[in-house]
């Protein structure tokens, strides 16, 4: 498999007044293409942050990422547009759909930032929400929102899904349901999904498991037989 994302000596310092908190302090890692990433760590970790370094939210301190080739810490903040626009598809604890737009207006909003033109129907058949497709989110429950959510993320096709805490409003049930769906877009599409999360059940899924404390790697593991979330005693 091919690498999607490197991190190379990465640091990450915030200044507060006088003090200096180094949020990311020396990380590196790789992920492949297709592979199913989970970020494991605990408050304050420094979780958030690599996401949102990664996602071209925020900027290095020093060190290099490299997504798909591309040397992201040298963009300007065009090029970051430009990068969260078509590369990067995000998932988050809450959904932020638009509430006064439909389900599927909400997934093809979409095409007023990428060149291929997307087909929403297709999408939302894909989370298996076709017949939600003129509903709006306060129409639906959390699960089929948060499915809503994966549905315009993946609808530009990323290099990349980024998901911060997906389930983290999902009662246990729901969540496995949207846990499932993004580990089938790893392994069917070869999706490259990334998911920080403080729940190390989770870890039992993933292809690789990257455990950060402190603002560093504390260990980067492989899981040869990764399970199926459905067969997780959650």
């Amino acid at each position: 498999m091919s690498t999607v994302i490197e991190f190379k000596n990465v640091d990450k310092v915030y200044k507060s007044g006088a003090q200096l908190l180094k949020a990311m302090d020396d990380v590196n890692f790789t992920i492949d293409e297709g592979e199913f990433v989970v970020i494991l760590g605990p408050s304050g970790a420094g979780k958030s942050t690599l996401l949102n370094l990664l996602g071209g939210l925020d900027c290095v301190s020093s060190g290099e990422i490299i997504v798909n080739g591309n040397h992201i810490e040298s963009f300007n903040e065009d090029q970051l547009t430009e990068y969260r626009a078509k590369n990067v598809g995000f998932i988050f604890q809450f959904y932020n759909l638009i509430p006064n737009l439909t389900a599927i207006e909400n997934v093809e909003l979409m095409n007023d930032v990428v060149d291929v033109k997307i087909d929403g129907m297709e999408v939302l058949d894909a989370v298996g929400l076709k017949e939600w497709a003129n509903h709006f989110p306060a129409q639906m429950s959390g699960g089929q929102q948060q499915r809503i959510s994966i549905a315009r993320a993946i609808a530009k096709k990323p290099a990349v899904l980024l998901c911060d805490e997906p389930t983290g409003a999902l009662d246990s049930n729901t969540g496995v349901l949207v846990l499932s769906l993004l580990q089938d877009l790893s392994t069917s599409q070869k999706s490259t999904v990334v998911i920080v999360t403080h729940n190390s059940l989770l870890a039992q899924a993933a292809d690789k498991v990257i455990r950060i404390k402190n603002g560093q790697v504390e260990s980067i593991e492989l899981n040869d037989s990764p399970m199926k979330i459905a067969d997780i005693d959650w």
